[in-house]
């Protein structure tokens, strides 16, 4: 059985190769291209590629070459199919599982597709070629746009008594109709209603540039009528889930690594004709935390762009609140806000490419600061309203899904909050600063818990025996220089330790810059430490109660990633989730 082209060609225009490679292999941007150790060799001096614009990658070691489903393929022993299960799930997309239901799912899409491709083609001949489309194109002129926009946006006009409905009728049945969202059945007068009639129409298209939905303006003075109207959503069009103009900006993803974000159809043209393509917008939503997150897939910086009134600030406000969630390493979300009373459009059209983006460069302002200067507004000189303050910002970044950037932005935000009240908090400030210096954790994160799970006491256990032990792990870092911890804290504090070690001999522990009262608690909760105690000088006996801890800490791994595939299992019953499973079984008896 063959997987439908079209499901396979939206795999591949949602995930970059070097998204995928990255996982793998450790990449390094050089020119057009990445560069890395091939996988499929040991060597010194990278010899593999990947190309992202050509969607390939090679290895001049080894010759392979090839896309994102050779690499899965080749490098995690998979056969096709399970390939394919594995990118469509990274790619957050819902398995293919040639069932009836996939097969009518299938037979429904390409009905979509087919009334959508024709009412836009039909629509869009009609502003180009047909009289009685005059006012509308007098309207486009008006706000500046050509010909060259209209074709390349395929942008339409549908009239005020549309009959597109009966030819398309011959084709598709009823229900399919409704269920596209272009029509309604008006029930007073007994007809089929043309939602987008007497409006120009902007066709919405998913990421392989097939339009799903449309957007609609009207464009002459009626009261009654909204200014902007969208395709209801359908089986096959979630507007949280869709950007205007998206299959057209991630084409420029190889080049330019920021993206504008902004709220109407006419800002992504009016940017676009005065040459700044790297634009999308939201479709008359709220932003959505799966929007940041597509973007987040060909972007590394996401440049929020409202109207400069106090309706695009309050969207710039809701649209950082949620956001700000998934903020990630190495990603940035900024706000640009415009002078009052302009849009992205009309800036541009004033002042044209090269103004708009040194104003970004200069006006710009990371999501966490934007925030901050928000609420600092709201805020009186008292106990009560400071409170209120700092409980909000700690409540905010506490929604960030990334435990590091959670961490700098509540320090952030706290170290701001500290600045502002130097009396009542001089002592805690000159301690905050003097921790600057050590491991940016512990005090502001860790709060100590009653009950602490066996997989953290295991850990404490081992840090327990290196702290104890620095002189013997001086000579043999190697033994834990590949463990795996659970928790974040831990992780920090074993870092800080190896590293410590690597760059000094004779280490004791007042060296590290590591916080008393984490080390006080590891100590306290470290039950090897009564076995360890009377064995402090035997370092054959430490060394042993080590590889045991670290017995016990893999076991925990193979216990996690088997729940894990058993959870996968029970959904997709895959043989290769199957046997995984049963390998490493296999290994947690061994340990």
């Amino acid at each position: 059985m063959k997987y439908p082209k079209e499901y396979l060609d939206e795999i591949k225009t949602r995930l970059k190769v070097s998204t995928v490679v990255s996982r793998n292999v450790n990449l390094k941007k050089r020119g057009k291209e990445f560069v890395g150790l091939s996988p499929f060799k040991t060597e010194k001096t990278p010899s593999f590629t990947v190309n992202d614009e050509k969607e390939f990658y090679h290895c001049f070691a080894t010759s392979e070459h090839g896309n994102i489903f050779d690499f899965v393929m080749k490098t995690q022993n998979l056969k096709f199919g399970e390939a394919v299960k594995f990118l469509a799930n990274l790619a957050g997309m819902r398995p293919y599982t040639f069932s009836k239901q996939d097969e009518e799912r299938e037979k429904r899409w390409k009905e979509y597709i087919s009334i959508y491709n024709q009412y836009v083609q039909f629509y869009h001949e009609e502003i180009l070629k047909n009289e009685d489309a005059g006012i509308a194109r007098e309207y486009l002129k008006r706000r500046n746009l050509s010909k060259e926009e209209v074709k390349k946006f395929k942008i339409g006009y549908v009239k005020r008594k549309p009959s597109f409905y009966e030819k398309l009728k011959n084709q598709f049945s009823e229900k399919v109709l409704i269920e596209s969202g272009l029509f309604y059945f008006d029930e007073k007068n007994k007809i089929f209603v043309e939602r987008f009639r007497d409006r120009i129409i902007f066709p919405i298209n998913n990421i392989s540039g097939q339009p799903i939905a449309l957007g609609g303006r009207t464009f002459q003075e009626k009261n009654y009528l909204a200014k902007y109207i969208n395709s209801p959503e359908t089986l096959f069009f979630k507007k949280g889930s869709n950007l205007y103009n998206l299959d057209l900006a991630r084409k420029l993803s190889n080049k330019i690594d920021h993206v504008y974000l902004v709220e109407g159809y006419m800002d992504v043209v009016g940017l676009s004709k005065n040459g700044i393509e790297n634009v999308v917008a939201n479709l008359g939503t709220s932003l959505t935390e799966r929007q940041i997150s597509i973007l987040n897939q060909f972007f590394d910086d996401i440049i929020i762009c409202f109207d400069g009134d106090e309706s695009g600030y309050k969207a710039a406000l809701r649209a950082a609140e949620s956001s700000i969630k998934e903020l990630k390493p190495e990603k940035k979300i900024s706000f640009l806000f415009l002078p009052d009373k302009e849009d992205p459009d009309s800036f541009a059209n004033k002042n044209g490419k090269d103004t708009f983006i040194k104003f970004t460069k200069e006006n710009k302002v990371p999501i966490h600061k934007f925030i901050f200067k928000h609420y600092i507004k709201e805020t009186n000189d008292d106990p009560s309203s400071m409170a209120v303050f700092e409980k909000t910002l700690r409540s905010i970044a506490n929604t960030i899904k990334d435990n590091f950037i959670k961490k700098y932005v509540l320090e952030f935000f706290l170290e701001q909050i500290s600045s502002l009240t130097p009396h009542s908090s001089f002592r805690k400030k000159n301690i905050y600063y003097k921790k600057e210096k050590s491991l940016k954790t512990t005090q502001k994160y860790f709060n100590e818990s009653k009950s602490l799970s066996p997989v953290e006491l295991k850990e404490f256990s081992l840090l327990y025996i290196v702290l104890n032990n620095l002189n013997i792990f001086n000579l043999n870092i190697h033994l834990i220089e590949n463990i795996k911890f659970f928790t974040n804290e831990n992780k920090l504090v074993l870092e800080r330790v190896l590293q410590e070690l690597k760059n000094k001999n004779n280490l004791k522990i007042d060296d590290l810059l590591i916080d008393k009262q984490l080390i006080d608690k590891i100590f306290k909760f470290a039950s090897i430490k009564h076995i360890l105690n009377n064995n402090k000088n035997d370092e054959q006996q430490v060394l042993e109660l080590l590889e045991e801890i670290k017995r016990d800490l893999k076991n925990y791994e193979l216990e996690y990633r088997i729940e894990e595939l058993e959870s996968k299992f029970s959904k997709d019953l895959s043989e290769s989730t199957f046997n995984e499973i049963r390998e490493l079984k296999k290994l947690q008896n061994i340990n």
